[in-house]
């Protein structure tokens, strides 16, 4: 397993300014590569970021997934994205990619197919995203509640199909008070065991081949419960 830590909060808006310390505390004792970032340039750093080789990309906010899919992408013929997170993130955007809209843009320049795209755990959506959504797999925390194991057999049939799999892990698709330290505390989000579940299942997909784990702000964690939620998250595929 290769780490890459990527120390960028730019694309927060300074919504989660300190989620760029985050790879220090979660990649302490495990080999990394670090991405050179260049805080006051968005577009430079996305391209290093897409320029970077490894199977595991720790942040960072949200953002960085719009570099490292677009690095990744390039090595697939039908590349999918799984991903687990309380926002969309399908905002409308201008120029420089953000946390709120890394997605759309990845969609609109046809990175990636929107049928390709797999959302698990939404819960607050914009009037403006909801309508975006259609023809993407969603998985709202409503549809999870009812039955987990038959929604995790539907999203592991279906991400099967793509001949590279992308995983992305916001950690504010848990519920609060298993993830105090992040931008954006949505409650009614998933516990730990729940996404713990998920994970461990989806480690068996053979087309699996980058994941990335984001928005984990260690000056907002309440007694580093965020950060050791991330190590054990980081755990299950080591």
């Amino acid at each position: 397993m290769k780490f890459v830590a990527v120390p960028y909060s730019r694309g927060s808006l300074g919504k989660n300014e300190g989620c760029e310390k985050a790879p220090l505390f979660l990649l302490s004792h495990y080999p990394h590569v670090r991405v050179s970032i260049d805080p006051a340039h968005f577009d430079s750093t996305m391209e290093q970021i897409s320029r970077a080789d490894g199977d595991f990309f720790v942040g960072g906010d949200h953002s960085i997934t719009y570099g490292s899919f677009k690095g990744f992408a390039q090595k697939f013929k039908n590349p999918g994205i799984l991903i687990f997170d309380a926002h969309p993130d399908l905002e409308e955007y201008t120029e420089s990619v953000t946390h709120e809209d890394y997605l759309r843009k990845l969609i609109e320049e046809k990175i990636v197919k929107k049928h390709n795209v797999i959302l698990i755990g939404v819960r607050a959506v914009s009037d403006n995203e909801r309508t975006y959504m259609a023809g993407m797999q969603v998985y709202s925390m409503d549809v999870l509640f009812r039955n987990e194991e038959s929604v995790c057999d539907m999203i592991m049939e279906y991400a099967r199909s793509f001949d590279g799999l992308y995983v992305s892990i916001d950690i504010d698709v848990l519920d609060p008070a298993f993830a105090p330290g992040t931008g954006y505390l949505e409650p009614g989000g998933m516990d730990l065991p729940q996404l713990l579940y998920f994970l461990k299942r989806i480690t068996h997909l053979t087309n699996l081949r980058r994941i990335d784990l984001v928005e984990i702000n260690p000056e907002k964690d309440v007694h580093e419960i965020t950060v050791n939620t991330g190590k054990k998250i980081i755990e299950i595929f080591t």
